[in-house]
Parts: C-alpha cells; structure tokens; sequence
C-alpha cells in the first residue's frame, strides 16, 4: 500500500536532475558520456569570491542567519539592483534564500490560493509549473514559437487572461531558449497587464549577466508594475556558484514579508559563509565576469554552427544564457537503429544511448517538439558532442 502524499505522487522528477542522473549511472559503467544537460557554468567560482568565504570562515561567521539574509548582503543587493537595474528596493523588501529555486517556491506558497491561475509563457523553466501545482495553483501554459523567438506576444498573454489569472512567471534571458524580452516587448505586456491590476509579475533574470546584446531591461523599472513585479535574481550562474545556493528577490513589502515568513518555517536563513562570499561577488565590477560571458559567447557561435550542419534541426539565435533550444520534430515518427522517436523524449534518450550525449527534453520545459543542449561546455566536448548526434542521426 502506498503510504506517500498524493502531493508527492503527482509531483514531475526534475527531467534536468534526472538526465544527469542517468548519465552519470552510464560513466559509472564505463561509457563515455558527455553531459550537454546541465544548466551549470563549467568555469571555476573566481578566486576573490573563494577568498571572501575563506576569511568568513576564518572570522568565525558559523552561527544562524537572519531568516531573509545579512543586512550587509541585503544592502549588496540593493545596490545592486541600483547599479545594474535602476530599481530602488528597501532592506525590508529583500529575501535571501537558498537558491532562486526556494525563492521561487516562497512567491508560489505566499501567493497562491487553490484553483488561482499562473501563466507560463512556453518554454520555461522546468519547475515552474510543478512549484505552481505544489503550491495548488494552475499552470497556464502558452504556446510560442521558434519563428518569434519563443516569446509570447501581447496578444497571447490577453487571451490567456481569466478571472482566475493569479501570476504571470517568465524568466529573461530565458532558460531553455536563451531569449531576451526586450523593453518595447515588456512595455506590450505591461500594457496588457494595466487593464486587469491584480495580476502580479515574477520576472527570473538569474541569467541576467549572460547576455550577448548588451542591454537587460527588468519589468520592474516600469513605474506603473514596479509594486507588482516580484524581481527573482542569484549567484549561480553569473558567477559560477551553483553549489553555492544563494538566491534573492527584490519585491513589494508584503510580499517579501509573506516570503520571510514562509522561509522561517521551512529552511530560515541561507548559509553563514556562502552569504559572506556573495557580499564580495555583488559589489564587484561587472567586468570580474565578462571572461566567461566571452567565452559563453565564443561557444553559442561554435555550437549554432554545428547545429546548423544537423538536417532536421532547426535552431533560432538565442540571446543569452547558455543553450540552445533546436526543434527537432523532423524526426518524429522515424526508426533509426531499431529505435522509433515519436517525441524530444525519444530523442533525448535516443540521443544518450546511441551518441552519449546528454541533452534535455523539450517536454520538460512545455516545448515537446524541442531538446534543450546546454553550451556550459568545453568547445572540444562541444565538437565531439555535436559529430556524434550528427552521426548517430545520419
């Protein structure tokens, strides 16, 4: 008899975690295995940032946190968000958590009542639309498409609108497609939103720093969504500090109230040594970083190329972050090596077992005609990778 919550039982796997789970069981056999899965920045976390945690470790900073982070880190990241963003927040209106990850589950838990709708512009984050149902709301998925860089228009975020339309979550620069909502685009929504003003706005800009056009607009400058954006940022990519675990919001005061309230239920404050060190990453210049955006760069040219060499794969220029979102519905209904791919999770698996290489569904992310391939990757593992799904495809 199954004794778990039905809560657990409805709950998605992380297909992300998940493939890299698998793929580690493959290189834990002896198989070759490159990982393309991961949304994780494969440089080094810089020496200063690691310098910062050495001496909070050796000024004995080892006791609880406040619930919602350092005064010192909250005043950081206000500045922060005045530096890059132009967004004037107040220390009471910024929560530290472990990760954007948690962040993103308080905004759902502080916000959402049973049946309230969150609409979710396709593709997006992979555990957006389970933290929604977690939290008893209802995705709302919209549609987009390659031909529009996988943004949702104006137009289809007032036909998604119901009376029971909570929320709107979207992250830009965009994880799977690496799309960027510009400001004119932004302003459309915007625009759409004033006419029903009880919609509130999750704005995920954790890839904000890896951003090949040179400019990173925030929902939040708008004056009029200013007091409904909840602005969703961290460290982790950035800064190459996954395992570091420190996320933050910039959001009105009730709501960061309702979100600090949760947290000191559930996890209370971040890590003592890691909040120290991101004091450090956030007050440097943004330049400490560009090396990586270069060479993120370098690879989205190298990897778009390649790609462009796949018959059957079709593949836009994203933006930013670090991967690229190729249809591959081409191949949908085909037996290749005694193996029919009637979907991306076909495909994806398809791909591990017979080119192993580890890539992601597009299923996951609410595009099942795409495969997400992460380029947080060597350019030579980038080659390699690439020759083989062109082989094992031909």
């Amino acid at each position: 008899m199954n004794q778990l919550s039905d809560r657990i039982n409805n709950l998605s796997t992380s297909a992300t975690l998940a493939m890299a789970a698998k793929a580690r069981e493959l290189r834990a056999e002896g198989k070759d295995i490159i990982g393309l899965s991961l949304g994780e920045p494969d440089f080094n976390t810089p020496d200063f940032i690691k310098n910062a945690a050495i001496q909070a470790i050796n000024e004995n900073y080892n006791s609880y946190t406040p619930v919602d982070g350092y005064v010192e880190l909250k005043e950081a990241i206000i500045n922060k968000f005045k530096r890059d963003n132009n967004l004037e927040y107040t220390l009471p209106q910024i929560v530290v958590s472990t990760g954007a990850k948690q962040a993103l589950f308080n905004v759902a838990s502080a916000m959402l009542n049973k049946g309230d709708e969150v609409i979710l512009p396709c593709p997006y984050w992979v555990s957006y639309a389970d933290i929604v149902k977690l939290n008893n709301g209802v995705p709302v998925e919209v549609k987009t498409s390659i031909e529009n860089d996988f943004k949702m228009t104006a137009a289809q975020l007032e036909a998604a609108i119901t009376p029971k339309t909570k929320m709107i979550w979207y992250s830009s620069p965009c994880n799977p497609s690496g799309s960027v909502y510009s400001k004119d685009e932004l302003r459309a929504l915007a625009d759409v939103l004033q006419k029903h003003p009880n919609i509130y706005v999750v704005s995920d800009e954790i890839y904000e720093h890896i951003n090949f056009i040179g400019g990173h607009f925030s929902m939040a400058q708008f004056d009029d969504m200013f007091d409904r954006t909840i602005t969703v940022n961290g460290v982790s990519k950035a800064f190459a500090m996954t395992g570091w675990r420190i996320g933050y919001i910039g959001a009105p005061d009730f709501i960061a109230r309702a979100c600090n309230k949760m947290q000191g239920q559930v996890t209370s404050g971040a890590n003592c040594i890691a909040q120290r060190a991101v004091i450090t990453a956030l007050e440097a210049p943004a330049f400490s970083i560009q090396y990586m955006v270069d060479e993120f760069k370098v690879r989205r040219k190298l990897i778009l190329d390649l790609i462009s060499e796949i018959d059957g794969f079709k593949a836009n220029e994203p933006e930013g972050a670090f991967y690229v979102f190729p249809n591959v519905s081409a191949y949908f209904g085909k037996t290749i090596k005694g193996k029919t791919i009637n979907n991306a999770t076909d495909m994806s698996l398809f791909l591990l077992e017979e080119a192993l290489v580890a890539t992601v569904t597009g299923e996951a992310f609410g595009n099942p005609d795409c495969i997400r391939i992460s380029y947080a990757a060597s350019q030579e593992n980038i080659k390699e990778a690439i020759k083989r799904i062109k082989e094992a495809l031909s």
